[in-house]
């Protein structure tokens, strides 16, 4: 259960940070009128001290931070300070475990009684270096009844809860923590980015229908199945786009700039949609002849590592025990998703219908920004980015449901203890009677009242 402000006056302005391999992505936004995502600003910096999705250079991821942030308070007129951070990396893993909470009473259940629950997940004991960094409730079960969703409102005593706990290596967290600090911000949350690109690509009905995210970053592509609305399975498998750059330099034998250009305008994931006779020149080195470049040829390059990378994607599906169940299909998103025919491809090794995911879908109108920018904004690009604004907002008012139900338990607890204190007075008086070996007849009951 989400509340929902619709009062711009009301939304809180927050900033999400996505610290990728290729880009470093800074969004500015609040909740709008119409419950969609208004973007006040957006920065982003070349990323030179990440590797795979995890920090190598502090003082370099730093400087880039730095460039994002200052371009989107410039643009949003926002004294950036607090920021929710995208975690990722081949070092996140995932479990499944259970909780049980015993409640004094059968009372209405409240979102504090679920925070209890999944605090109480935090104090499991991982392998030595590792810490949790998200705990997803799945499926409740209230007083021996299951297949409970959202439990809020219901009555009572003994809440189980079936979690998806997701950790990451302490070193990693500590040094995004560090990047962060270093650029003179604070980290509000840290956020698992698969789960941050899904707020963004999808809604409720591909969650419930069954669907998996597959976000094609530079680094690294993550993957989350979703089933019945409920998170199932998450991976983080270490190959991306900067991969396939890698390796049209060295197949085709030109400068890695110009392999970049190559994917991003002429690459294909399918080499049988490209004509034979299709060639690209491309400018050799200082006093060095023009190189030609079969189209074809470099589709076979880019075909290759691709199939790779989806070989291990359709693994994660099977091995999440969900491969029969996704009606929803699978939803590809994030820089490499731009990749022509790449849809085409997946479809053809899975047997699993396949889309493009666009964020468009949960951003207001914006007279803000600059049209050029807004449009950018559109693409699967910034599906991460975008994810951070939302989950960070509705975070914020999550904070604000728990607040009012922490002040409704402050108010009932002030009325029964003030009722047992009543209750208590009376009897004091009549053991005091009985002490003192006064008769209770209605004169001495007068008397003494």
């Amino acid at each position: 259960m989400k509340a929902k402000i619709t009062a711009e006056k009301d939304s809180p302005i927050i900033v999400g940070l996505d610290i990728g391999t290729t880009k470093i992505c800074v969004t500015v936004g609040r909740r709008s009128g119409t419950n969609k995502i208004e973007i006040l600003g957006v920065g982003k910096a070349e990323s030179s001290g990440v590797s795979r999705g995890v920090v190598a250079n502090i003082q370099k991821t730093v400087s880039s931070i730095k460039q994002a942030v200052e371009e989107a308070a410039g643009q949003s007129n926002v004294d950036i300070k607090v920021v929710n951070v995208g975690i990722a990396g081949q070092h996140i893993k995932s479990i499944q475990h259970r909780g049980i909470l015993t409640r004094k009473d059968d009372s209405e259940i409240n979102r504090l009684d679920i925070e209890r629950l999944i605090e109480d997940m935090y104090k499991l004991v991982l392998p030595p270096g590792e810490e949790i960094i998200h705990v997803l409730p799945q499926e409740f079960t209230i007083d021996n009844e299951p297949g409970i969703k959202d439990p809020i409102g219901m009555a009572g005593r003994r809440m189980e809860a079936n979690f998806h706990i997701i950790s990451g290596l302490v070193s990693a967290v500590k040094n995004i923590k560090k990047c962060i600090v270093n650029a003179s911000l604070e980290v509000q949350d840290l956020i698992l980015e698969p789960l941050a690109s899904s707020e963004a690509v999808l809604d409720e009905a591909d969650k419930d229908a069954g669907v998996v995210l597959v976000d094609i970053g530079g680094g690294t592509t993550d993957v989350a199945i979703f089933h019945e609305g409920i998170i199932r399975h998450t991976a983080v498998i270490p190959l991306g786009g900067n991969i396939v750059t890698e390796d049209i330099k060295q197949g085709c034998s030109v400068l890695r700039n110009q392999a970049e250009l190559l994917k991003i305008r002429f690459g294909s994931a399918l080499a049988d949609e490209n004509k034979e006779n299709e060639v690209i020149s491309v400018p050799g080195l200082r006093g060095r002849d023009a190189k030609e470049i079969s189209v074809k040829n470099l589709a076979y390059i880019i075909q290759a590592r691709m199939e790779e990378i989806i070989e291990h994607v359709y693994y994660e599906i099977k091995s999440s025990g969900y491969e029969n169940k996704l009606i929803g299909g699978i939803v590809i998103t994030g820089g490499g998703a731009q990749l022509k025919h790449l849809v085409q491809l997946v479809e053809y090794i899975t047997g699993i219908d396949c889309r493009v995911g666009f964020p468009n879908e949960h951003l207001a109108k914006n007279e803000v920004l600059p049209k050029n920018s807004y449009d950018e904004l559109k693409s699967p690009l910034y599906a991460t980015g975008i994810g951070l604004l939302i989950k960070g907002i509705q975070a914020e008012e999550e904070q604000e449901e728990m607040s009012e139900d922490k002040e409704k338990d402050r108010l009932s607890i002030g009325r029964i203890v003030q009722g047992e204190s009543k209750e208590k007075g009376l009897f004091k008086w009549f053991r005091d009677i009985i002490k003192d070996g006064n008769e209770i007849d209605d004169a001495s009951y007068l008397g003494k009242k």
